[in-house]
């Protein structure tokens, strides 16, 4: 999908702006906590996106094999953006930059991190939950509806035992779908994990469960 945004492909460059948007908009949200009106941000976000897709840009500079890949580049993207635009403001209200925002101060950078790796790892998750959907709408019913067990006790967090009740079945079978589908979805997981860091499969592994743990 990356590799096709940059070589200018509408759809994929959609695709990137919806998987992406909620992780930038998260980041600014909190660097700004509510000083900033929705317009404005609204701009930075776009502003982010003008960044990766002008020409020689991040997504033709990309590499997956560097460490932490596009993650990376987005995160370094994303905060250049975010000080260009804070220059700006203090800039248009005759003020230094560092004293241009508001108060309370602008949130330590390694807060802002762990602000953006959580929205980073819900993403990676929901991309996840997508292409699992995605393959048990090619297979079957019994497939689909283990998509929709996992959004049940995950979304709506019902018990196995409410969901066997609500599907009028026996409790026992609905937990070996429940295992089955766990599998499922690790399976899509290690997957788009195995996009952002190519390598050895435990290598992908490890990075799903760092990445469940930001979400713990």
């Amino acid at each position: 999908m990356i590799h096709a945004a940059a070589r200018g492909s509408p759809r994929e460059r959609e695709s990137l702006a919806r998987c992406y948007e909620p992780v930038i908009r998260a980041y600014l949200r909190a660097r700004w906590r509510g000083r900033w009106m929705d317009a404005e941000l609204d701009d930075a976000v776009q502003e982010v996106f003008v960044e990766v897709y002008r020409k020689g840009g991040v997504l033709e500079r990309v590499d997956p094999a560097r460490p932490g890949g596009f993650r990376a580049f987005l995160y370094g993207v994303l905060r250049h953006v975010a000080l260009r635009a804070e220059t700006q403001r203090a800039r248009r209200r005759d003020r230094a930059p560092d004293e241009a925002l508001d108060h309370p101060a602008t949130p330590a950078e390694d807060q802002l991190s762990r602000v953006f790796d959580r929205a980073w790892a819900r993403s990676v998750v929901r991309e996840a939950a997508e292409r699992m959907a995605q393959r048990a709408a090619d297979a079957d019913a019994e497939a689909v509806r283990r998509v929709e067990l996992l959004r049940l006790r995950f979304h709506e967090g019902l018990p196995i035992r409410d969901i066997a009740a609500r599907w009028n079945r026996d409790a026992v079978l609905v937990h070996r779908d429940y295992a089955r589908a766990r599998k499922e979805f690790k399976r899509a997981l290690i997957e788009v994990m195995s996009f952002y860091h190519p390598g050895a499969a435990e290598d992908a592994e490890r990075e799903c469960a760092q990445l469940l743990a930001m979400l713990a």
